[in-house]
């Protein structure tokens, strides 16, 4: 039998839930987008998958090379996009802001909470966000 992993974002509890065959095996804490830049609500399949990625502001367009100081952390999963702007799970160099709403819509996560869920998907896996 194949094994089924599923990503489930719960934006009212700030979490993120990884299952297994329908069966949850991680629950992590996550930083969700602001009032003006909320995460997209939906299903959605991983597009993208990027360790060490590189960050471009979304409105002034500078970008920051991987390190410690990159706002994308160690790691980025791409969910959505619309041709110019995306959205997805990354690590963040602030870990404190987590459980706050105050990322560009992404679901940030701390670096070692995103390095375990990247090992778990592949490009494909569903995404579902709830609000």
């Amino acid at each position: 039998m194949p094994v089924e992993i599923t990503v489930r974002v719960r934006l009212s509890e700030r979490q993120v839930l990884l299952y297994r065959n329908d069966q949850p095996i991680e629950r992590f804490d996550v930083a969700i987008g602001q009032a003006e830049w909320q995460t997209p609500v939906g299903t959605f399949a991983v597009q993208q998958m990027r360790k060490d990625p590189a960050w471009q502001h979304p409105i002034t367009r500078t970008v920051i090379a991987p390190g410690p100081d990159n706002p994308l952390g160690t790691r980025w999963i791409g969910f959505w996009r619309d041709g110019e702007a995306q959205i997805g799970f990354h690590g963040t160099n602030q870990e404190s802001l987590i459980g706050q709403a105050v990322s560009h819509g992404c679901i940030r996560m701390r670096n070692q909470d995103i390095q375990k869920l990247y090992d778990y998907l592949a490009l494909g896996t569903p995404v579902v966000v709830e609000p």
